[in-house]
């Protein structure tokens, strides 16, 4: 199944409409995970002694992991965020944060190197951005590094729309020609 993270705040989001083209596209089942909609704890001081002291133990099966066990049992994954202040929105930071757990999405070797844990193969990072400065090294960038070298997830794919606010902009345009390229370049991609 393809677990579907959603970033994205705004009811009418171009990221998520470039990710629900995409999940289409792909096809087969997915588990929408709305970012806004889960309430995270905050990873203070309290959180951080109770996480650790339950994979010291082993205890993956405490509600604190269940959005890691998700992860790391996904067989693909698909990423709706929209590139914000050089990056994407801070509930995708304490999502990762929440995912993040040594002996469900990595452990580390004896020689202290991350090794991913997780099922999934590919992940796609969908995004849009008002302007045409949208480095792949910010929020993507991120993303990618956990994803390879800590989930051990081997391919990591780049959707993205710029200039969507652009004043002489069509952004219509700018949206279909990039549903059109997620048509041609993934149709069929899923394992």
């Amino acid at each position: 199944m393809i677990l579907f993270i959603d970033a994205c705040v705004r009811e009418n989001s171009r990221t998520r409409r470039l990710a629900q083209c995409l999940l289409k596209t792909l096809g087969g089942q997915y588990e929408h995970l709305r970012l806004e909609d889960c309430g995270f704890p905050a990873a203070d001081e309290k959180f951080l002694e109770k996480r650790d002291r339950l994979l010291s133990e082993g205890k993956f099966e405490d509600s604190m992991f269940r959005y890691a066990v998700e992860f790391s049992r996904a067989d693909e994954i698909v990423i709706a965020a929209p590139f914000w202040d050089l990056s994407f929105p801070a509930i995708l930071k304490t999502y990762l944060e929440q995912i993040n757990a040594v002996g469900i999405t990595f452990r580390y070797t004896p020689e202290g190197v991350p090794e991913g844990l997780c099922r999934a193969k590919k992940l796609w990072y969908v995004t849009t951005a008002g302007g045409e400065f949208c480095p792949e090294s910010y929020g993507f960038g991120y993303v990618r590094a956990l994803a390879e070298n800590f989930y051990g997830i081997e391919s990591t794919m780049l959707i993205k729309a710029t200039g969507l606010d652009i004043d002489t902009a069509d952004v219509e345009k700018i949206l279909l020609r990039c549903e059109k390229d997620i048509i041609e370049k993934h149709k069929g991609e899923i394992i």
